[in-house]
């Protein structure tokens, strides 16, 4: 958000009855910019959230990820991600390899706890941001129209890659998650038995702020801007993690017309000079996508 924003910390009194203990952050423009959403106040749901721990948990403990595996950019844990990506010289947006482990990485795609955990936490991304919801909506519908055969992880959910992160106490590092959309959300569910008041905090470094994180519970943040981190769960307990999220590449692709931008500046070098002249302002058209406080509690109320 432009600058280093004020915060304002908010409880909205009556939202949807899935979200009475949400509360949203927001900027000195009144704009939403992270949400923590809690969980819905449904012994069915807290059950089904204490089943993906243990699902994540048996499979991650079954898989015996080698060491190098159980180090990566974000923590000292492994990772796998199961959905669409596209970067890295890519020239299609493709569904991810996980070589030998794809049988672990599709395995959470059928289970019916972890589709209503991710199918909420894209109903949540609606319902707090509707405006940036369509964003994400409207690319999907044209990549289904132009590639039937791409698909996401839950049909149910915006979002069209998710990783799960295994281990006994996952915690991250200082980081940013640079390659997802730089005015998009991602959804992060913290899982485990832990004692969120001694550890599994959420930490946003711009922000200066330290937030209770737990079981259960999830949170939408703008992971690509806003530097975050995890504190370590007290020794004893357990910790795991579940994301969903969407590659800043997947937009890019659509938005030049299903093209690399290499492959836009040779074919179209008017459109590839007026799509360079937009990306100046892309900026204040994310912005613009956020919801405003009136804006939620308008919508709330119809």
């Amino acid at each position: 958000m432009e600058g280093k924003p004020s915060v304002r910390i908010l409880f909205i009194a009556k939202p949807a009855t899935f979200h009475k203990h949400a509360r949203p952050l927001v900027d000195a423009e009144g704009r939403i910019f992270l949400v923590l959403v809690g969980q819905p106040d449904r012994p069915s749901y807290r059950t089904a959230a204490a089943a993906v721990y243990d699902f994540i948990k048996t499979h991650g403990q079954a898989a015996a990820f080698p060491a190098d595996m159980r180090r990566c950019r974000r923590g000292l844990f492994a990772a796998i991600n199961v959905g669409l990506t596209f970067g890295k010289g890519q020239m299609l947006p493709t569904w991810l390899d996980n070589k030998e482990y794809t049988g672990l990485a599709d395995q959470p795609l059928a289970n019916k706890d972890i589709t209503r955990m991710a199918t909420f936490a894209s109903a949540s991304f609606k319902l707090w941001a509707p405006q940036l919801y369509d964003h994400y909506f409207q690319h999907n519908r044209k990549l289904a129209s132009r590639f039937p055969h791409l698909h996401r992880p839950f049909p149910k959910s915006v979002f069209s890659c998710a990783t799960s992160n295994f281990g006994r106490s996952v915690w991250t590092y200082r980081h940013r998650d640079i390659c997802n959309l730089p005015f998009g959300l991602c959804t992060v569910q913290a899982l485990g038995n832990f004692d969120p008041k001694q550890g599994g905090h959420l930490v946003l470094w711009d922000l200066k702020l330290v937030i209770e994180f737990p079981a259960g519970a999830l949170i939408l943040l703008p992971s690509a801007t806003i530097p975050h981190s995890n504190i370590p769960v007290q020794e004893g307990d357990e910790r795991v993690s579940f994301t969903q999220y969407t590659a800043s590449g997947i937009f890019s692709f659509i938005d030049h017309g299903f093209r690399t931008q290499a492959e836009l500046a040779a074919e179209d070098p008017i459109k590839y000079k007026q799509v360079m002249e937009e990306q100046e302002g892309r900026w204040k058209k994310g912005l613009s996508l956020f919801s405003t406080l009136e804006d939620h509690l308008a919508h709330c109320a119809t």
